[in-house]
């Protein structure tokens, strides 16, 4: 099981620099797949970090390529990432399993579940500077390949409200079981289907150029060739999809009316891995009524939360190949969604 963490991420969210932060998560992604020679490898994104399960034919060069990635982030964000490998086995011995489902997110992209409280012990273990020692990865100064990593689309505004940025620990064994009412609930106040309230839609996707976070993609876009050679090879692909964009034509791969569509869907707004982690637009009264139905199953001692609404979402993508739909985009809120929310979590845990 490998791990990255962005150590300071609140301090460095303060300071307005959220897109980095996602994007050294998401680069940490992006150079394992890469290296894992096209091993199917199940991953969750935490907005500030990763983790990555890699079986033991590509371990290594997996480990290596997140080393590298770790040692890119350093230099060209100037963010520390903290990164590990933890056996499967020395996680069970410590009392975490590992289980892993895929969950379908259409033709060409899968999400993967994760439980069995294995993550959270791994995530304990990568911030424990005496425990998590000798599981920590050396860097490497090598340059990793993290093409296909992009981050080219406008913040999505909320076409609903707000954005909400979510996450749910259930207390005791039963891990998730005691998330179902919940999770029911959250099904009733959305109208019967969470996927209305999905950050991406026509109304949100918005493409401008230059994009804003051309110099972030062109500094980590594939550091094989020189950062102009990168800068202007995004900014032609960027004007081929404004293009495209415009006038919902097809320009080579890219299809700008179907690659919308396989947007709404193959985003992560929705994921398990120990905890519920949800991005949703809202209405104003569903915020309300979900932070009640959230704040009344604390109260009970069935879970723990987080909650934190911002106005915008932000996503970072991974794309594969645009001819068969391989593509999947994380969404976070705008201003460290996710890395707020656990900071609420993490003090409920502790209070």
């Amino acid at each position: 099981m490998l791990a990255s963490d962005v150590v300071g991420s609140t301090i460095a969210i303060e300071q307005g620099r959220y897109k980095q932060v996602n994007m050294s998560g998401a680069a940490t992604i992006m150079a394992v797949i890469n290296a894992a020679d096209g091993v199917d490898l199940p991953y969750v994104f935490g907005g500030d970090g990763a983790v990555i399960a890699a079986p033991p034919v590509v371990a290594e060069a997996c480990k290596t390529a997140l080393a590298r990635a770790a040692s890119m982030i350093e230099a060209i964000y100037d963010l520390e990432l903290r990164v590990a490998a933890f056996p499967a086995s020395d996680l069970r011995a410590k009392g975490g399993d590992i289980r892993v489902r895929k969950f379908g997110l259409g033709s060409g992209a899968r999400l993967a579940m994760f439980a069995g409280g294995g993550l959270e012990l791994a995530d304990e273990l990568l911030k424990d500077v005496e425990e998590g020692a000798p599981y920590r990865i050396p860097l490497d100064d090598a340059s990793p390949d993290l093409d296909g990593l992009t981050c080219r689309w406008e913040p999505l505004a909320p076409s609903h409200g707000v954005m909400a940025t979510i996450m749910a620990k259930g207390l005791g064994s039963g891990e998730s079981g005691e998330l179902r009412y919940t999770l029911d609930e959250i099904q009733r106040i959305l109208g019967g289907d969470a996927a209305e309230a999905a950050p991406t839609g026509n109304r949100t996707l918005s493409f401008r150029f230059p994009p804003r976070g051309l110099k972030l993609e062109a500094l980590a876009f594939n550091a094989f060739t020189p950062f102009k050679a990168r800068f202007w090879r995004i900014i032609m692909e960027s004007l081929v999809q404004l293009y495209a964009e415009r006038f919902q034509k097809q320009v080579g791969p890219y299809n700008a009316p179907e690659y919308r569509k396989e947007m709404v869907s193959q985003t992560d707004f929705r994921k398990y891995d120990g905890m519920l982690r949800m991005v949703l637009d809202l209405t104003l009264e569903q915020e309300d009524e979900l932070e009640t139905v959230l704040e009344q199953e604390r109260a009970a001692g069935r879970l723990v939360y987080g909650f934190h609404r911002s106005d915008s979402a932000l996503m970072t993508c991974l794309v594969f190949d645009l001819r068969s739909a391989a593509h999947v985009h994380f969404i976070d809120g705008a201003d460290g969604g996710f890395a707020l929310a656990a900071r609420q979590l993490k003090e409920q845990i502790a209070g």
